[in-house]
C-alpha cells in the first residue's frame, strides 16, 4: 500500500482547510511538516510489534502514522474535541490506532491500556508535547502507577537542556533531579522551528527518556528527597544554607538539624544546590531523615 504522508506542507493545509481548522494558541497547537523528523523520531523510539505506544497531542496524526505502521497498538490522547474527526479520517487505514479525546492528565493510563493493548508488551510513549504544559505531563507521566519503559518526547529546547543537564551548570536543577532520578535523559536531535506551522519562537529538542531498573540513587523517604532538591533551588542564586533556611525554618532547632545533617553528608553548607550531584543530595537527604527535626 502506498501512503500519501500527513506531514508535509502541502497535504498538512489541504487538512486543515478540509476541516476549517484554527490554532489555539492556549493548546500550544503546533504541528510538525517535515516527514524526516518524524521518521527520525519513530526511529529514536525503537519501535517494534512488541512495543505498545502512548501518543499525546496527535494533533491531525502526522507522528502517529509513523508509530501505527512500526508498533503493535497506539493510543492517542487529543484534549481538542474538533480534531476527532480529522483523526478518524486521517487514522482510517489504521486498526491498531485508538484516539480517545481526554487531557492526558485527567486520563485513567492504567485502565486505558489494560483495555488495548497486550500488557505482555512494552509501553512506550511518544509524542510532540504542548510547551504550555510539558513539565506537568511529563511528571504526570514519571510519578504515575502506569510502568513506561521508555519515553521519546519532543519540547522546547530549553526544557530538554534543564531535564538532560549535569551538575554546576547554569541548566541544572530540581526538574533535573525529579527526572534523573529514574529515567536516564539523554538529548537526541534538535528540531528547527521552520519544520512547524505555526512557526513557534524557539527551536525544539527530541529528548529520549530510558527508564532505570531502579531509582540512580538509594533515599529512605522519597518525598523528603524531592522536597530537599526543590529547596535547595529556591532561591537560585543563595547558597544551599540559605536556601535550606528559607524552606525549613530558621530557629534554632531547624539551624541545629540541618548544620548536623550537613556535616554528617560532608556538604559544606556555602555551596550552591546546582553544584550537588544526584548522589550528594541524597546523602544529604538520608542525613535529615535519620537525624530528624524533631
Amino acid at each position: 500500500m502506498t501512503y500519501k504522508e500527513i506531514a508535509t506542507p502541502s497535504r498538512t493545509r489541504e487538512i486543515l482547510e478540509k476541516y476549517g481548522f484554527s490554532f489555539k494558541k492556549s493548546l500550544g497547537q503546533n504541528f510538525l511538516t517535515e516527514p524526516n523528523v518524524l521518521r527520525k523520531i519513530a526511529e529514536t523510539a525503537e519501535l517494534s510489534e512488541e512495543v505498545n505506544v502512548i501518543e499525546i497531542g496527535p494533533g491531525i496524526g502526522a507522528l502517529t502514522e509513523h508509530l501505527a505502521r512500526l508498533a503493535k497498538q497506539v493510543i492517542a490522547f487529543e484534549i481538542d474535541g474538533r480534531l476527532i474527526p480529522v483523526l478518524k479520517e486521517t487514522m482510517s487505514i489504521y486498526p491498531n490506532v485508538k484516539v480517545i479525546n481526554q487531557d492526558v492528565l485527567k486520563a485513567d493510563l492504567v485502565k486505558e491500556t489494560d483495555e488495548h493493548f497486550d500488557l505482555k508488551q512494552k509501553i512506550k510513549v511518544v509524542a510532540n508535547l504542548p510547551y504550555y504544559i510539558t513539565t506537568p505531563i511529563l511528571m504526570h507521566l514519571i510519578e504515575g502507577e502506569l510502568e513506561i519503559s521508555e519515553m521519546v518526547v519532543m519540547m522546547q529546547k530549553e526544557v530538554a537542556d534543564r531535564i538532560s543537564a549535569k551538575p554546576s551548570t547554569k541548566a541544572y536543577g530540581s526538574l533535573s533531579i525529579a527526572v534523573q532520578y529514574f529515567y536516564d535523559a539523554e538529548l537526541a536531535f534538535i528540531v528547527p522551528k521552520t519544520v512547524f506551522t505555526p512557526q513557534p519562537n524557539v527551536d525544539s529538542a527530541i529528548l529520549k527518556l530510558v527508564k532505570r531498573e531502579q531509582p540512580i540513587v538509594n533515599v529512605l523517604d522519597e518525598r523528603e528527597f524531592f522536597k530537599l532538591t526543590r529547596a535547595s533551588f529556591e532561591l537560585r542564586r543563595k547558597t544551599l544554607w540559605n536556601n535550606l533556611l528559607h524552606v525549613y525554618g530558621k530557629d534554632e532547632k531547624a539551624r541545629e538539624w540541618l548544620t548536623f545533617a550537613l556535616e554528617k553528608a560532608n556538604i559544606d553548607p556555602k555551596r550552591r544546590g546546582e553544584t550537588l550531584s544526584l548522589q550528594e543530595f541524597a546523602a544529604l537527604s538520608n542525613a535529615m531523615v535519620e537525624s530528624g527535626k524533631d
